[in-house]
């Protein structure tokens, strides 16, 4: 006994020891000290074996240089001596007998980079800690005086600021490389200016190259590419001595490296658990070059040439103009000046007011001047004052004015805010009688088509209106009260019987389609208005549950690419929604017949495939609510007069609260057998990714021209997408394109919308991109792919299942209807 305990010490003490040598070493490893200096071809590591701190040299030179590097050298977030490279391998970093950090040439002695801080203390230590920040302390007072953090090169991490002292002006800003091998200082550089309305510049030298317009909080106006996923964790703080923008991750298996690349562009590395998970680099046009039309010049990448100057305005030198000299811009065209003096009309005199032209997706001009207040507030307090030219209107930012010229005009496919220019009266009727002009010439698009969207009912303005009688005759709209009625009051309210006279009494030959809500009926006011009418049918599936749904999930909803709801009627016992009409029906309609599908070239098979991933991620990431469709599929893809796609149907949708990867339950599994995922026909668990699944299917569908749930081209009966998962590995993807649309220019663009499917059928949900990548991936952003892993697809359509779709075999005309799959 006395032998084992002799043991049982000796081991503990061992342990002790161990333990000991370990933290030592653990703490010194991660430091630099008067007494433990870094000579070339060693590192110090942070704690957490994220970071180290040691010389490298860039491929193709050998030069040497003390940097920071996350996981390997290719990852460099800092560089101390980028413009004082060493030319050997003779660099030791130590601690200076006046406490500073410094790299020495060990040959001579010679300083060849120094933190230079004055009133140093003589007892300082350098520590790499976990987040990569190389920080100089005094021992003396544990005061932090100087860290790498403050000085950073050309890249940002987490935590990492860039600021603008209010007082001094001071600046922690990053600058670029000269280029990729040559991390010296370059010529482009980023810092955060106006700080009135806080913003990020890239300069080049002394110039504006390109802004990113004003942060609202949450996304930067100017700035539509750089979508809300990519901003999450960003903030912007303004203290009374500084402004700074930094972000940071509440996962900590996330880590991101933005950086500003040689070229003046950012480069944004996602990493999750030190697996690379996205490679962006957020691009520029000629558009977003800064002031590329001059003054009054407004720029539109999609037209050419991309220069254009408003109404009431024309080029400040014609010549230069002509020959694609944009730079003096636009000016106001002679006699079409401000009218903010009393007038002499008819022999009286009265105010001749001034007008706004408004222009829509436009980037805010520079130099804002902005004011709290409410939205309603702008225009008469801009044409209350003299020298006011524009203004615009945020919620997080207010009203915002300007005074001087409008400079950096650009108008985003998507994005940007609403933009009153202000004109002369005479612009203003001149604008107006040209918009009515063409509306004669133009058919209104409005909805068609089964599922359609924004929906809020006004029952409760009728029921006010209506005798407690009339309302005992129609208990059912009882449950249209309490809660909702916020909802309900804001709805135009339709009469039945004019509804009735749209629709020739509901007549079949109105019909647009018919689905599990109901039929939907094409309508012509007696305005001329057309409009698309979905009643509800008295023996549909669905009821009161799904019609309240669309009204409590999406009221307050707008996008282009996303159904309008016109309002409702509830009279007579019937529950009707009323909504634009789509005068091209639904996708399905052309792209499965073998006649109509000629129609959806690739150009326009493409467009329609972003504006579908642009509805979802309004619905995903910038609404209000965070929105999960749950049944998207061809049929509940309307088209407009220009082939603009519009989500519809949102019957089933749900509001998911919390994070990204947030999933919730349901024991009611609805939807259309071939677009659910697995995880939810399967367990009922449904999160955005099943959104991302239903739009990696649509996406194989567009490219291919085929339905999933029909196609049958081998001896296993495989769906769509297990057919193009057996091309991918057999490296026969090609085959898989629609001879209709093939053309050897766009190939390479289908081949990246059919793997861009691929990846969002994956099996498993963490697998599959969100739609925010998938955006960015369509407008080829990321410019590397990821191979796509397993697939989910059934090899056997089971014909017991009971379907959404009727007959597979027959073209859809907006028949959105509904299966249920009970999940175990």
């Amino acid at each position: 006994m006395a032998s084992l305990n002799h043991n049982i010490n000796h081991l503990f003490i061992t342990l002790l020891i161990f333990c000991t040598f370990f933290s030592c070493y653990s703490s010194l490893n991660d430091t630099i000290t008067s007494s433990k200096s870094l000579k070339d071809q060693q590192t110090i590591t942070s704690n957490n074996t994220n970071f180290k701190l040691g010389f490298f040299s860039p491929i193709n030179s050998t030069n040497r240089y003390l940097g920071i590097w996350y996981i390997n050298e290719t990852n460099n977030i800092w560089i101390a001596n980028r413009d004082q490279p060493l030319k050997d391998s003779n660099g030791i970093v130590s601690i200076d007998k006046d406490g500073n950090l410094v790299i020495l040439n060990n040959q001579n002695g010679t300083i060849i980079w120094t933190t230079n801080i004055s009133n140093t203390s003589t007892n300082s230590t350098a520590q790499l800690n976990d987040s990569g920040n190389l920080i100089l302390r005094d021992n003396n007072s544990g005061i932090i005086i100087w860290d790498s953090f403050s000085h950073p090169a050309d890249a940002a991490v987490p935590t990492m600021r860039i600021s603008t002292n209010k007082i001094t002006g001071k600046k922690i800003a990053f600058v670029a490389r000269k280029s990729d091998n040559d991390p010296s200082s370059g010529p482009f550089s980023a810092s955060i200016e106006r700080l009135g309305t806080p913003e990020v510049f890239i300069w080049h030298d002394t110039n504006i190259h390109w802004r990113t317009g004003p942060w609202n909080g949450r996304v930067f106006l100017g700035s539509p590419r750089m979508l809300t996923l990519y901003l999450s964790g960003w903030r912007l703080v303004q203290d009374d001595d500084e402004t700074y923008l930094t972000y940071d991750f509440n996962d900590k298996t996330m880590f991101a490296i933005l950086s500003l690349t040689p070229h003046g562009k950012l480069r944004l590395f996602e990493y999750r658990n030190k697996k690379v998970t996205v490679n962006i680099t957020v691009g520029q046009n000629e558009c977003d070059l800064y002031g590329k039309c001059g003054p009054f010049g407004n720029c539109d990448n999609s037209r050419v040439p991309i220069c254009s100057c408003f109404e009431g305005f024309e080029p400040t030198n014609l010549v230069e103009w002509s020959l694609n000299n944009w730079t003096n811009g636009c000016v106001r065209k002679e006699g079409f000046n401000f009218k903010c003096e009393m007038l002499k009309i008819n022999g009286s005199s009265e105010f001749k007011q001034d007008g706004f032209l408004v222009k829509q997706n436009m980037k805010v001009p520079d130099f804002i001047e902005r004011s709290d207040g409410d939205q309603n507030k702008c225009g008469p307090d801009c044409l209350a004052n003299c020298s006011c030219l524009a203004h615009a209107y945020d919620p997080n930012i207010g009203c915002m004015y300007w005074s001087r010229e409008l400079v950096d005009l650009q108008k985003f496919p998507f994005g940007g805010v609403d933009l009153f220019i202000r004109v002369p009266a005479e612009i203003v009727a001149d604008n107006k009688k040209k918009k009515e002009l063409n509306k004669s010439f133009i058919i209104i698009p409005i909805v068609g088509g089964i599922g359609a969207f924004t929906l809020v009912i006004c029952a409760y303005l009728l029921w006010r209106k209506c005798s407690a009688r009339h309302r005992e005759r129609h208990p059912q709209k009882s449950i249209m009260r309490g809660q909702n009625q916020m909802k309900l009051d804001e709805l135009p309210l339709y009469d039945f019987k004019k509804l009735e006279t749209a629709t020739n009494s509901f007549h079949i030959g109105n019909m647009l389609g018919k689905g599990g809500f109901g039929p939907v009926y094409k309508g012509i006011m007696e305005d001329g208005h057309e409009i698309a009418v979905k009643r509800l049918s008295k023996a549909s599936g669905q009821g009161i549950e799904e019609f309240m749904n669309e009204v409590l999930v999406i009221s307050k909803l707008q996008h282009r690419n996303l159904v309008r709801l016109l309002g409702c009627c509830v009279e007579n016992g019937e529950q009707i929604l009323v909504y634009e009409f789509m005068p091209n029906k639904s996708l399905d309609a052309f792209l499965f017949d073998p006649l109509q599908n000629k129609i959806l070239d690739w150009r326009k098979r493409s467009n329609i495939i972003e504006g579908i991933a642009r509805g979802i991620l309004y619905l995903h990431r910038d609404s209000r609510l965070k929105i999960i469709h749950r049944d998207l599929k061809a049929s509940n893809i309307l088209l407009d007069g220009d082939m603009i796609p519009k989500i519809s149907d949102f019957g089933l949708a749900r509001i998911v609260k919390g994070g990204e990867d947030d999933e919730a339950n349901t024991n009611r599994v609805v939807g259309t057998y071939g677009y659910m995922p697995p995880e939810y026909a399967m367990e009922g668990l449904f999160s955005e990714k099943s959104d991302v699944y239903s739009f990696g299917v649509l996406l194989l569908e567009i490219v291919s021209g085929r339905r999933n749930s029909s196609f049958y081209n081998h001896e296993d009966s495989l769906s769509l997408i297990g057919f193009a998962w057996k091309l991918w590995l057999e490296d026969n993807i090609i085959s898989l394109i629609d001879p209709e649309v093939w053309d050897a220019c766009n190939e390479s663009s289908m081949l990246r919308c059919i793997q861009i499917g691929l990846l969002c059928v994956q099996e498993l949900p963490r697998e599959r991109p969100n739609i925010s990548t998938v955006v960015l991936m369509l407008i080829s952003e990321i410019t590397h792919l990821p191979p796509p892993g397993k697939v989910a697809f059934v090899y056997k359509q089971n014909p017991s299942t009971k379907s959404s779709q009727k007959s597979h075999e027959s073209n859809s005309n907006n028949n959105v209807t509904l299966s249920e799959v009970h999940g175990r």
